[in-house]
């Protein structure tokens, strides 16, 4: 297990480069099973889920070739179903979270698709019946085996229909639009999923010759077609590691310039952190954080305490309140994080109280922070990562604290942060990793 030495209160200076994003990644390599023709896909990040994805569609039979470090090329002229029978196919998929999307894919083009039950965060109890509720109304069979914890779906042929979700589930959205687009007829979902994710696997779909209207609202109809070509896509900054450095930078107070971070597909992320009173500016389609001495929590017109809480988008992404939560905590003032989605997300607090921030976990789901305004640092200390997001929150807190901090785990944060100790080590961090 490895990890990271943080020597803290190092300022960070210069620009950097968000990766791609690493949740329509996911999406976008399971869509390439859909057709037999060449699919590229360019600004994949090089991070350790994307590429036990790679890997897995590999072994799948899925022809690939690397054409540089964040582009390649996929061509899955055949699948080999019989490598759903192997104890290497349950290794790996068991492994990632993101593999449960390649069902809907494999369902639409071959009528059958096993799983077995995904990893992935330990957050709280993740529930896939989005999923499997979507492919049995286009018509799929589907079964559970609790003795074996595998997943089957099966279907002669795939039928469209009207569906009303029960979650507006991201990869639940995903992985039903994949299943529909070669359905027979005409599918509607409602309550889908908005996500920029989905809107660009709705985008490279259309180029591949599916046909979808409604996209960027909850409301897709998608006329099913006999096969989709290849196409080329270019997958957006990850917003997550845009939110992740604004929170680095106030944190730390540090003056950084966040490149070609798409502004648009940004949301209202950047709000968000204005709230906690940090200034940022839109150069273009960079994004630049001034370094700050203090910031000061904004509360409500008649003098609540501010809230901030996760939603479905348009709504605040949830992967983004540990970092929000942890920035808190050297603003001036008060404020309330509520994590509606998971029951385990902000368990991580107790390490930034040990830490010396003033937090009250108040349930599962809910935790007010009193800002320390930058007059007292946190302490470093020894911790592990539990999540990407929570460990990306302390690695940020490492970095602002007073000494040096060792967080064990890291690969959790290498699944979603590409590189992250060299990226900020250029920028001015001291951070040593060791295996």
């Amino acid at each position: 297990m490895g990890k990271f030495h943080i020597e803290g209160g190092k300022r960070l200076k210069g620009e950097i480069t968000p990766q791609g994003a690493k949740n329509e990644a996911l999406q976008i390599l399971c869509a390439t099973l859909l057709t037999s023709e060449a699919v590229t896909i360019e600004n994949l990040p090089r991070i350790k889920d994307v590429l036990l994805l790679i890997q897995l569609l590999r072994d799948l039979g899925v022809d690939i070739e690397q054409l540089s470090d964040s582009s390649y090329r996929f061509r899955a002229t055949e699948v080999d179903l019989t490598y759903f029978l192997t104890d290497a196919y349950i290794q790996q998929s068991a492994s990632l979270r993101g593999s449960v999307m390649i069902l809907g894919p494999l369902l639409a083009r071959y009528g059958k698709a096993v799983l077995p039950k995904p990893g992935g965060d330990k957050i709280g109890r993740r529930r896939l019946d989005t999923h499997f509720l979507g492919f049995q109304a286009l018509g799929a069979t589907f079964d559970f085996d609790h003795a074996e914890n595998f997943y089957k779906v099966n279907a002669s042929r795939l039928k469209g229909t009207y569906m009303h979700l029960d979650e507006a589930s991201v990869t639940g959205t995903a992985n039903i639009i994949m299943a529909s687009v070669m359905a027979e007829g005409t599918t509607t979902i409602y309550n889908a999923a908005c996500e920029p994710y989905i809107q660009q696997l709705c985008k490279m779909l259309v180029r591949m010759g599916a046909t979808i209207d409604g996209i960027g609202s909850n409301l897709l109809t998608i006329h099913g077609v006999d096969s989709l070509g290849g196409c080329e896509h270019t997958i957006l900054p990850d917003m997550i590691e845009v939110g992740s450095f604004i929170g680095m930078a106030a944190m730390t107070k540090s003056e950084l310039t966040i490149k070609d971070v798409a502004f648009e597909q940004l949301g209202i992320i950047p709000g968000s952190f204005q709230r906690l009173g940090i200034t940022l500016e839109r150069r273009g389609e960079d994004l630049y954080v001034p370094a700050q001495e203090h910031y000061t929590i904004e509360t409500f017109i008649d003098g609540a305490i501010m809230t901030i809480a996760d939603a479905p988008w348009p709504g605040l992404t949830p992967d983004l309140l540990s970092v929000i939560l942890v920035t808190a905590t050297q603003a001036k003032g008060s404020i309330l994080i509520h994590q509606k989605m998971f029951e385990s997300r902000l368990f991580f607090v107790d390490k930034l109280i040990d830490m010396g921030a003033q937090i009250i976990l108040c349930d599962p789901h809910r935790a007010t922070i009193i800002g320390l305004n930058h007059d007292i640092r946190l302490r470093s200390t020894t911790m592990s990562s539990p999540d990407i997001r929570a460990g990306v929150a302390l690695l940020i807190a490492a970095m602002s604290a007073e000494g040096t901090s060792t967080i064990y785990n890291i690969e959790q944060i290498d699944r979603g942060y590409e590189n992250i100790d060299a990226r900020l080590n250029r920028l001015g961090a001291s951070i040593h990793r060791e295996p």
